[in-house]
């Protein structure tokens, strides 16, 4: 049988090698659209100068690798994760894919299905431009409105592409029923929703929506940590885990990054308050060492390994 990797910008890792791991997490991002002038433009020294200390920190802390969470779109730097990376011998997790409109690059407007499919699969089987790094999954998004025919037309291709490689499809999508649409979708192209993850699942405000979701099979992720107050993301995630749901549960903060758009590449968000802020007061509400283990540890290596 194939044995189960996650791969990295340090090589394909076997489960036993890594701890715990941050599943949605940003070295690198311009949300500007890719038609702006400047757009993801930056000197990889100037990224690593920026975010190496980020990292050191949570290596600190006994985190083991993080998800890089920027598709092309906005913003997405291999090249620079890949410096970063290198400069910390920390192991980081790429993504193929594409945001949502208006962010789609131009090239894909024209594009059929099987050429974006084709895309997909290069850069999981070959690698990501010259980096030589493979991306480890897929990453997508989708307005609040619902699926638009472009952003159908981009899952479809994804979904193949994970059927064909086993890599995990997540999407930043806000509203729970267009994660349901989404679902519908891979199906229809014999995927397996088993392999998708709802990035944002807290953004949703029906809970019952985030139990549909996990119902159905996919992963639920809780990635405001941090940006909210800790006693609103302890109480969410007691409530999951009340619920049944820790193993389909991912932890994390949506932080970091570098943005060239502002001067110096901005102030970075930190991605340690899951760990010194969160993991602690779970500790105390009574969770245990193997549900924090599972949730921080086994979860996201499950997610994105292939």
């Amino acid at each position: 049988m194939p044995e189960t990797l996650l791969h990295t910008t340090l090589g394909a890792l076997r489960r036993q090698e890594l701890g715990m791991i941050l599943p949605h997490e940003h070295i690198f991002v311009d949300l500007r659209t890719p038609d702006q002038p400047g757009y993801a433009e930056a000197d990889p020294a100037d990224v690593v100068a920026l975010m190496a200390p980020e990292i050191e920190r949570i290596k600190a802390l006994g985190i083991t690798a993080l998800v890089e969470c920027s598709p092309t779109g906005v913003g997405r730097r291999a090249d620079c994760d890949l410096a970063v990376s290198r400069a910390t011998d920390f192991p980081i997790v790429l993504p193929t894919g594409m945001y949502r409109e208006p962010w789609v690059p131009a090239w894909v407007h024209a594009a059929s299905e099987a050429e974006i499919e084709a895309w997909m699969l290069a850069e999981l089987e070959h690698g990501i431009e010259a980096t030589g790094v493979r991306a480890a999954w897929i990453k997508l998004s989708a307005g609040n409105d619902g699926i638009t025919p472009l952003e159908t037309r981009i899952l479809r291709a994804a979904a193949r592409a994970s059927a064909a490689t086993g890599a995990v499809i997540g999407s930043h999508t806000i509203k729970g029923r267009v994660v349901l649409d989404q679902l519908d979708i891979i199906e229809q192209e014999g995927g397996d929703v088993a392999r998708f993850i709802s990035i944002h699942t807290q953004a949703e405000p029906d809970f019952a929506l985030h139990q549909a979701v996990a119902l159905r099979g996919a992963w639920i992720e809780y990635d405001n940590i941090g940006a909210v107050p800790v006693e609103d993301s302890v109480a969410l995630i007691l409530r999951a885990l009340d619920a049944g749901l820790a193993r389909q549960l991912l932890l994390s903060h949506d932080a970091g990054w570098f943005d060239p758009a502002k001067p110096g590449g901005g102030t970075p968000k930190p991605f340690t308050v899951l760990s010194t802020e969160v993991l602690p007061r779970l500790r105390a509400a009574g969770v245990s060492e193997a549900t924090i283990t599972q949730l921080t540890h086994d979860n996201p290596f499950s997610a994105y390994a292939r």
